[in-house]
C-alpha cells in the first residue's frame, strides 16, 4: 500500500539540539527497519533527494530506490550522528555495514544535510557517500 496522505512528522522545526538528536533517531530507527515503505513516510510527496550520483524526485522514486538498495545491501546496520543544526535544517554523519550476494562486507561512510517542511517532513536530502571493503570479523556494528 502507498501512503498518500500528508503527515505530520515530529520532532518539528525549528530544531533545538534534544528535538534534532530526537529527528536523528528516529531516522536511524527506520532506516535499520529496511522497510522502504515505512521510510519513505518521513518525506514530503515531493521529495527531492541527492544520494552519490543518484537524483530522485518523490516517495515512489524513494520507495523504488530503497527497494532495490536493501536487495543488493544485506544485513544493512546503520549508525547516524548529528553533526549541526539550525532552523529547519540537520547536517548528519553515519556509517552503515552490509554485504553484496558474493559476501563480501562494505563499512559506507557519509554524511546528510536535511532540510524539513513545516510538518517536519523532509523535502530535501543531499547524501555523500564512500564504501570501503571490509573484512567480517572488522564489523563494528553487530
Amino acid at each position: 500500500m502507498t501512503a498518500t496522505i500528508a503527515a505530520v512528522r515530529p520532532p518539528l522545526p525549528p530544531f533545538t539540539e534534544e528535538t534534532a538528536r530526537a529527528k536523528v533517531q528516529a531516522a536511524e530507527d527506520a532506516w535499520n527497519s529496511r522497510d522502504p515503505e515505512r521510510v519513505a513516510l518521513a518525506y514530503t510527496e515531493d521529495s527531492v533527494w541527492r544520494n552519490r550520483d543518484r537524483f530522485l524526485t518523490g516517495r515512489a522514486e524513494i520507495r523504488e530506490f530503497l527497494t532495490a538498495k536493501w536487495r543488493r545491501e544485506l544485513d544493512y546496520r546503520l549508525r547516524k550522528e548529528l553533526w549541526a543544526y539550525a532552523g529547519n535544517r540537520i547536517s548528519v554523519r553515519f556509517e552503515y555495514e552490509w554485504h553484496d550476494a558474493a559476501g563480501q562486507w562494505w563499512r559506507s561512510h557519509g554524511n546528510e544535510q536535511w532540510e524539513f517542511d513545516l510538518d517536519g517532513l523532509m523535502r530535501r536530502r543531499e547524501a555523500s557517500i564512500n564504501d570501503v571493503p571490509i573484512a567480517a570479523e572488522d564489523r563494528r556494528l553487530v
